[in-house]
């Protein structure tokens, strides 16, 4: 039987929000691009995210109060943090680099690497969308944090402290004040702050696949496909799929999410990526009316206003690739949901796990390759995918054209490690 063999320019593996965004700077500069995805655009973890231009959330998950809540979070089997106890010991040179990179030492340069990152993200999604015609999909109506104490609340004013080195500030609010931004919360709730730099898309998937129509339009083209193989041949890269199907690239780009360092393994990238996997529950857009996205952070949880519904999730689940979904964690979380906000409706809703790919300094892989110079990797941003891909975007065109940079990716070198 023969094997269909295709010779194509720039292949990019994954059509998360991630791939799309790199596809699509790479098309408006008449690049000739191949997307390749197991099963199409913005279909999987980019599909069900909490829907943030998180532009503020500068701060490394190991800094942000986790390392002191795990303890109690992982004695509640439905909590914000759950690592299924056989996939413990798998886990555990993972959350050995997870505690170094929360060390004092690690802090500043994590902190200015992703500082730097997000704003550079604001600036190209900015530019995005304006090229794309999307911008009616931006909600600029920033977030409202929310605390049950006095002790929650000061123990939060550290990370604030931290972020308004980087100009990003937050508006403290007393129990009388959150009200006016939110009617209808449940009395529990004492302090709270207004992040007004914060900013929403009105549905994830519907903008990925919007960003796609953009570079579509300007000569990128979908493949469907599920990646097995990937290897440097006499300067150029085959890619093997498992259909039985033969590419060879000029340059590729893994972009695939939490299964990209499967692929970065063949190339002689050892990358300790592992998998946050995510929950949520999509009601009905009448189940209550959220002004802003709202967060709480004691809980793990958010909940954001969409133009297709409102969506109830967070939440990390330690717990890798193969295991099937427990939405007992999504219906713990709309069980908070009902406590936080009386006279929410929790019928109808629509139940989704994801895969965030998470690495344990929080920050992404953005670069390359060591031995091999035509393959590039940009994978790895955990919670903030959508708030980084349009810079990662910008990166890799860069990057992969030998433009000179807007920002210096060391920090996010696939050799860190």
């Amino acid at each position: 039987m023969s094997v269909a063999v295709d010779e194509i320019d720039i292949a990019i593996i994954g059509a998360g929000i991630v791939g799309i965004a790199a596809a699509a700077y790479l098309a408006e500069v008449g690049q000739k691009v191949t997307v390749i995805d197991r099963t199409g655009i913005c279909e999987e973890t980019s599909s069900g995210n909490a829907a943030a231009f998180a532009f503020s959330d500068v701060l490394p998950l190991a800094h942000k109060g986790m390392i002191g809540n795990v303890p109690k979070w992982l004695a509640d089997p439905l909590g914000p943090l759950s690592i299924p106890p056989a996939y413990l010991p798998r886990l555990l040179p993972w959350l050995y680099r997870f505690w170094r990179a929360g060390s004092s030492a690690n802090y500043e340069a994590s902190l200015a690497a992703q500082a730097g990152l997000m704003k550079l993200a604001e600036q190209e999604w900015a530019s995005l969308m304006a090229r794309s015609g999307t911008g009616s999909m931006l909600r600029e109506d920033g977030a409202l944090e929310l605390y049950e104490s006095d002790d929650e609340f000061r123990a939060a004013l550290p990370s604030w402290e931290a972020r308004e080195r980087f100009g990003i500030s937050g508006r403290h609010l007393g129990k009388a004040e959150l009200a006016g931004y939110q009617p209808g919360l449940s009395d529990r709730f004492t302090r709270g702050t207004f992040v007004p730099g914060w900013k929403t898309v009105s549905d994830p998937q519907d903008l990925g696949k919007a960003i796609w129509r953009h570079a579509e339009g300007m000569g990128a083209r979908f493949l469907k496909g599920d990646v097995a193989l990937v290897r440097p041949v006499d300067g150029r890269v085959l890619i093997q799929l498992k259909q039985g199907r033969t590419l060879f690239a000029q340059k590729v780009l893994i972009a695939a999410g939490a299964w990209s360092h499967k692929l970065t393994r063949q190339l002689g990238d050892i990358i300790p990526l592992e998998t946050e996997r995510g929950y949520n529950t999509t009601l009905p857009v009448t189940a209550f009316e959220v002004k802003r996205q709202l967060t709480f952070p004691g809980h793990g949880f958010v909940i954001t206003p969409l133009s297709t519904g409102l969506r109830i999730g967070g939440a990390v689940e330690l717990g890798g690739l193969t295991r099937r979904p427990d939405y007992a964690r999504s219906r713990a979380m709309l069980e908070k949901a009902k406590k936080f906000l009386p006279g929410l409706d929790p019928s109808g809703g629509r139940e989704w796990m994801g895969f965030r790919p998470s690495l344990p300094d929080s920050l992404p892989v953005i670069g390359g390759s060591q031995q091999h110079p035509n393959i590039h990797y940009a994978f790895g941003h955990g919670h903030l995918g959508l708030t980084q891909s349009a810079a990662t975007g910008r990166l890799i065109r860069d990057r992969m054209l030998g433009n000179p940079l807007p920002l210096d990716i060391a920090p996010f070198s696939a050799q860190r490690f």
